[in-house]
């Protein structure tokens, strides 16, 4: 059993209508790779809504779409570097698809739109940069970069990551969310949800401390 599948239980409220419940799922995944990022130096926000003009939703062919919603947008003013992270916990299911990249189950690619829209990818992204350049979160020409956080996976992950790799995206698979929570565990005090609970599931029990004279009373 992985370690986000122990953490999302206890992250999570159970009693719930399935639709709700699964929001509540998804929602804590994305704090928990939100969390992973702002320990890399990244200030991060979830559930981004993207702003795109009618022009830009007839460009990508969704004339009467909403405003295009990201999971979670991480910025570092460091190497001005943004990064665009579509959560998928999946830790109840099959898992990310690997046959949706390997070009097997091309009906699965539904599930990724900017990864496989070309068009859609490039106007989502534009108008991400300009919202943010023009509210003072970022310098002007940062560098985007499309990634997926996956809680579980199905298929070959070496392939996954390789494929992923040439097309210049990042793969966070369930191993690296661990690792990267396990750090969590020595770390000084954190006021977030995945800080505490990481220290409450993976720290080893130590003994109380007792008084030098609690033992003697009468």
């Amino acid at each position: 059993m992985g370690f986000v599948t122990l953490l999302l239980p206890v992250l999570t409220p159970v009693f719930h209508p399935p639709a709700r419940t699964w929001r509540y799922i998804m929602d804590s995944f994305e704090e928990v790779i939100a969390a992973i990022l702002q320990r890399k130096g990244y200030w991060t926000q979830t559930s981004v809504k993207v702003e795109l003009t009618k022009s830009e939703k007839r460009k990508i062919g969704r004339e009467s779409s909403p405003r295009w919603e990201l999971d979670v947008v991480a910025y570092r003013g460091k190497d001005n570097s943004i990064k665009v992270v579509e959560c998928k916990s999946y830790l109840d299911s099959y898992g990310v698809d690997c046959a949706a990249f390997d070009g097997s189950n091309e009906a699965a690619q539904s599930r990724y739109k900017l990864f496989f829209e070309r068009r859609l990818r490039k106007v989502v992204f534009e108008r991400l940069k300009n919202q943010m350049i023009s509210r003072g979160f970022c310098r002007t020409s940062p560098r985007i970069q499309l990634c997926v956080a996956a809680g579980k996976i199905r298929g070959d992950e070496d392939f996954l990551r390789s494929y992923f790799k040439k097309n210049d995206w990042l793969l966070i698979g369930p191993d690296s969310i661990r690792e990267e929570l396990e750090k969590f565990i020595d770390s000084g005090y954190e006021n977030s949800v995945p800080a505490v609970v990481a220290k409450l599931l993976l720290r080893r029990a130590k003994p109380i401390c007792r008084g030098r004279n609690v033992g003697n009373a009468a």
